[in-house]
């Protein structure tokens, strides 16, 4: 599992999003009310840029002639097609247990400074990983494990 920097924590407040390209995968890293996921840029369905649409809340269970919506901000629609899937999770609302996106773990690491060092490995290939060592900041770093 290899480690990117994302970017600080003040960089991407609560309901917003960022599209970075991590090992030739679009990948979308998304705040959603202070915790931080990530998914695969594409959608199941065809291939639409699903991290580029449009974040959304839902209709919950309710009793007959009630209606309640909740979880805002945690369901991201397609922009091609409208297919909604759960941002936390990577499940589809339609099918949770059958069409899926790809996630990826994504952790804060609080007082480290990381940079990235691209080493000369071979003539044509390059490795890159990410070291970190402690400081004083006064906020964390948003790191995304591939």
């Amino acid at each position: 599992m290899s480690t990117h920097v994302v970017g600080r924590v003040t960089e991407l407040p609560p309901g917003e999003r960022k599209i970075m390209l991590v090992e030739n995968r679009s990948i979308g890293v998304f705040n959603v009310k202070g915790t931080y996921y990530a998914l695969r840029n594409t959608c199941p369905h065809q291939g639409a840029p699903l991290c580029k649409g449009h974040v959304t809340g839902m209709t919950l269970t309710a009793p007959p002639g009630q209606y309640r919506y909740g979880r805002e901000g945690e369901i991201l629609r397609c922009p091609w097609h409208g297919w909604e899937f759960d941002l936390t999770n990577g499940k589809s609302i339609y099918d949770p247990h059958k069409c899926l996106v790809k996630t990826y773990d994504v952790t804060v690491e609080q007082g480290t400074a990381a940079i990235a060092v691209t080493d000369l490995a071979a003539e044509d290939e390059q490795e890159t990983r990410i070291d970190t060592y402690p400081v004083t900041v006064e906020d964390g770093w948003i790191l995304l494990h591939v």
